[in-house]
């Protein structure tokens, strides 16, 4: 006998949220969908950083002091850390507005609004919001249906509002915003000492080999010469890497520094929101280095909105066969019954030709079997005579 058992399936949330991310690990790991340059920069620091240990390092700790390969690894593990730790990160996603609340907004920005006549173009929905006495502007947005809070807006890339945006890094392969700015600024502090490290180092190394040796003879020389001796094309491989990098990413940390001193972002420096015809001030700046910094670099970091892991449950109707050991027997829909109320004969007779035996009511019953309503059945007592 097949029979329809309804089976609950477990749904995250992660698997139904909108916007173009991606998601791993149970939705504990959020990227965007664009990783491949982020692949190559875990290429460039792993490759570079690879080639400085298993060469220079193992030179320059017998000659120098062992303390180089040391302080070495510990920027190399540092700039990974955050490196990861912003690329895998909610970099503060705002949910979207559910249809309820999407169909509430819209009808108060038309009873505001009015109704805008054809040909028209209506007028912007936005709303005042107060920072520090100064007016500023929520605007909306009409992908999420939701208005904006301040400093937030929508990155075309993930499709998502992100809250206190600051760029999309590629680099990364995320979004850099209010949850993650602190690692992304950290990591590209780290990355820029370890870059200045490697690339000072590997010039100490060549300086080294040649007051030895020679220049000419150090670049000439060969994989297997020596095990610790270094390999011309990956040296200066290493070097240029470094020399390229250092003023990118060098350059880049000295930008953000001056960002994070100012309590500014990176969207609002290129659309110069504080610096504008205007000269609006910048409402979120204490007016104080040190008070800017330790907000942006050492603040409460805000718990993530999206609720990534949590369950969606969904029914599924699955049949199942069920086998009955000791003979089943299926219940039979109710006799029809005729106008009087009665079975009619021909239902009440089973297929092999008897009569089921007829149910007696309360009324036909002798008087020790009647009951009384809400009256329980009592069990006969033992007189200790047997009954013929």
């Amino acid at each position: 006998m097949s029979v329809m058992v309804a089976r609950k399936k477990v749904v995250r949330k992660w698997e139904k949220l909108p916007g173009r991310n991606t998601f791993c690990c149970d939705g504990r790991i959020m990227m965007a969908r664009q990783k491949g340059i982020f692949y190559l920069t875990l290429f460039l620091i792993l490759g570079t950083c690879a080639l400085f240990f298993a060469f220079e390092c193992r030179y320059l700790a017998v000659q120098l002091s062992p303390a180089i390969p040391v302080f070495a690894a510990v920027l190399f593990l540092f700039a990974m850390a955050t490196l990861l730790r912003t690329s895998f990160s909610d970099p503060g996603v705002i949910p979207r507005a559910l249809p309820d609340e999407a169909a509430f907004i819209e009808m108060e920005i038309e009873a505001t609004n009015g109704t805008v006549p054809q040909g028209q173009r209506p007028p912007p929905r936005i709303k005042n919001f107060q920072i520090n006495n100064q007016i500023v502007k929520l605007k909306y947005c009409y992908t999420c249906k939701i208005f904006r809070p301040p400093r937030a807006s929508h990155c075309s890339i993930c499709d998502n509002c992100v809250e206190r945006f600051d760029h999309h890094c590629p680099w990364v392969g995320n979004c850099v915003g209010k949850r993650n700015y602190r690692y992304f600024y950290l990591f590209i502090l780290s990355l820029s000492l370890l870059t200045i490290y490697i690339f000072t180092f590997n010039i100490v190394y060549v300086a080294l080999k040649s007051l030895k040796i020679g220049f000419l003879n150090t670049l000439k020389e060969t994989p297997g010469t020596y095990p610790s001796t270094s390999l011309t094309v990956l040296t200066v491989l290493e070097v240029l890497i470094c020399f390229f990098t250092l003023w990118s990413v060098v350059g880049l940390t000295g930008f953000h520094t001056f960002l994070v001193a100012l309590n500014q972002t990176t969207n609002e420096d290129i659309k110069g929101s504080w610096t504008g015809k205007n000269r609006v001030q910048n409402p979120y700046s204490h007016g104080n280095i040190v008070k800017n910094c330790c907000e942006v670099l050492c603040g409460p970091l805000p718990p993530s909105v999206l609720d990534r892991r949590g369950i969606l449950q969904q029914e599924e109707s699955t049949a199942q066969e069920e086998s009955c050991p000791r003979g089943c027997s299926t219940q039979e829909p109710p006799a029809a019954q005729g106008p009087g109320g009665q079975a009619e004969e021909s239902s009440a007779q089973q297929k092999d030709g008897s009569v089921p035996a007829p149910s007696l009511s309360n009324a036909e019953m002798p008087e020790e079997k009647q009951l009384t309503s809400g009256e329980l059945p009592v069990p006969p007592q033992d007189t200790g005579q047997a009954e013929h």
